[in-house]
């Protein structure tokens, strides 16, 4: 088996397009289709149902995104194991985007001076996708605010995330800010219904976004408002790029890590895990 069948199969899945796919792997779209194809002489079933329109997976594609997912994770493995040496002191980390920018960087980072040794293997998924790769053993461990409650899983805070309302101008109150070009970022639904609480007759937003970043890059270049971590709008508020919206309240979530009961290498997770520690 040819991994990168699997690869273009996986990526055709992700962005359910031929030739978006063929962009993000730099082949042409005449080689995706070709491996595609391959792939499915090989296997002997049709994969995706394709229109002018999308592409779908069809039930047997739907069965294989699994399986391809862990064949590619355990030759990765296997080949991060035989080239570094690293059996045992290796883990294999996920978080939703908006946590990478927020907290998991400066977590990796600590992580990576606190055990040069560690061979690291990190990821950014939407939640759904970081819960499959963790029952499936793809990832170690996945890091999200609002984490499954299930038995076979461990979930454990580590670290706070306070989100703070700030601003382009100087002395905006609430109302204020919420009223003009307020960017929502996307926290997930526990902060919306919170959100809501707090500014029950604040205008509906006219910009939303995935991701801390995007708000953050808005508020520098073109200006508004946006509840952003206190740790990713520090040096901003300090040099007076960005100022404290007034009387406005900080909102405080947690992150979590989730991880399986019965995980291989359950001493290493929870080794790394207290590299959060005064984070």
């Amino acid at each position: 088996m040819d991994l990168e069948l699997l690869r273009t199969f996986l990526e055709v899945n992700r962005v359910r397009h031929f030739g978006r796919a063929a962009d993000g792997l730099f082949i042409s779209q005449a080689a995706v289709s070709a491996r595609v194809k391959q792939l499915e002489t090989l296997l002997d079933v049709r994969l995706f149902e394709r229109s002018r329109r999308e592409v779908t997976l069809t039930p047997e594609g739907t069965r294989l995104v699994r399986h391809a997912d862990r064949l590619i994770h355990n030759w990765r493995q296997a080949r991060q194991e035989v080239a570094t040496g690293a059996l045992g002191r290796q883990l294999a980390v996920g978080g939703s985007l908006r946590l990478w920018g927020a907290l998991l960087q400066a977590w990796f980072e600590r992580l990576r001076r606190a055990h040069p040794d560690l061979a690291l293997t990190a990821e950014s998924q939407t939640p759904d996708l970081l819960v499959r790769h963790l029952l499936d053993g793809v990832i170690d461990v996945a890091f999200m605010l609002e984490p499954p409650h299930l038995d076979i899983l461990i979930v454990r805070p580590v670290a706070p995330l306070v989100l703070t309302l700030v601003a382009s101008r100087p002395h905006l109150d609430a109302d204020a800010a919420l009223a003009g070009d307020y960017v929502m970022v996307d926290w997930g639904f526990a902060h919306a219904v919170e959100h809501r609480s707090l500014f029950p007759d604040a205008p509906e937003p006219r910009i939303r976004v995935g991701e801390a970043s995007i708000a953050l890059g808005h508020l520098r270049r073109l200006g508004g408002a946006a509840y952003l971590p206190s740790r990713m709008v520090k040096d901003d508020l300090q040099a007076g790029r960005l100022f404290p919206v007034e009387g406005a309240p900080a909102i405080e979530w947690t992150v979590k890590a989730a991880y399986p009961v019965r995980a291989s290498r359950r001493l290493l997770i929870e080794e790394a895990l207290d590299v959060f520690a005064g984070l």
